[in-house]
């Protein structure tokens, strides 16, 4: 593609690394990307993606600005508390990069809307805060042949992955779902970061982390997170990458599958008490 000289100068310091050049920076110029959720994670992974260039980023997120969000929340600022999380996100990254479309999709992500949302996407990032939402777009990214990149924090601690479960061609453990690595989706209620914190910083952190994977996958480009879960020790200041293989038992992966579409299956409903 033909770059403008607005262009040449907003990407030149990818489009001087080789793993990127014009045609990696054309593919990000041309994706489409599903955040899911504008809080803790989504801020910056957003604010990151849209500085990079990707040119469709869509927003699930039904939430208002709160003020205890602005500790961690770097996309939103003080004068759009009351505001919805979508508005005050696509506000900002239009400031930003206005190159970005931004499509905001202010509904709570369910059973009966997120294969639509997820199909009209090339990649789904996962930045909610419950174990609902999180084995709902697990699924719904399998079920859509996506490739899912996952966040999660709580107090000083953050793990990240990627889940491309769909591209297993059913003979080894390699690419497991969100499934294999968590089993069942938890019956009993889990603390929120509402009920024992978060540093606000890590938010940033696991964020920049996750963009950086969203990257990689659209570009093709350096080792893929799938079948490895990092995690992330803020007060250790340590990283830790351990590997994950694929259950063959898995409800939704695995040969004997029985989950094959989404009402099949029963999801609580999330809890938006922290949005990360």
């Amino acid at each position: 593609m033909d770059f403008s000289d607005a262009q040449i100068d907003r990407y030149a310091r990818h489009l001087v690394l080789p793993e990127i050049g014009e045609d990696g920076q054309a593919k990000l110029l041309s994706a489409q990307v599903l955040v899911i959720g504008a809080g803790g994670l989504g801020s910056p992974l957003l604010l990151y993606l849209a500085a990079a260039g990707v040119g469709t980023l869509g927003i699930v997120d039904d939430d208002v600005v709160d003020l205890s969000n602005l500790q961690r929340q770097v996309v939103h600022d003080t004068s759009a508390i009351g505001q919805p999380k979508t508005a005050s996100a696509k506000v900002r990254l239009g400031h930003v990069n206005p190159e970005v479309r931004v499509i905001e999709h202010g509904v709570r992500l369910t059973a009966e809307n997120a294969l639509d949302l997820v199909r009209g996407y090339d990649l789904v990032a996962d930045g909610s805060d419950n174990f609902a939402t999180r084995f709902l777009v697990n699924d719904a990214c399998y079920l859509a042949d996506k490739t899912l990149v996952s966040a999660a924090i709580m107090r000083f601690d953050g793990q990240l992955t990627t889940f491309k479960a769909h591209t297993r061609d059913g003979t080894d453990d390699s690419h497991p779902c969100y499934r294999c690595v968590f089993g069942a989706q938890p019956t009993d209620p889990k603390e929120s970061c509402a009920d024992v914190g978060v540093l606000g910083a890590l938010a940033g952190t696991l964020g920049a982390l996750q963009a950086t994977e969203v990257i990689k996958e659209i570009l093709g480009i350096g080792e893929s997170l799938s079948g490895s879960l990092l995690l992330y020790d803020a007060l250790a200041a340590t990283f830790r990458k351990i590997k994950l293989k694929a259950d063959p038992a898995c409800p939704l992966c695995g040969p004997q599958a029985t989950i094959r579409d989404l009402t099949s299956v029963s999801y609580d409903d999330p809890d938006p008490t922290c949005a990360a």
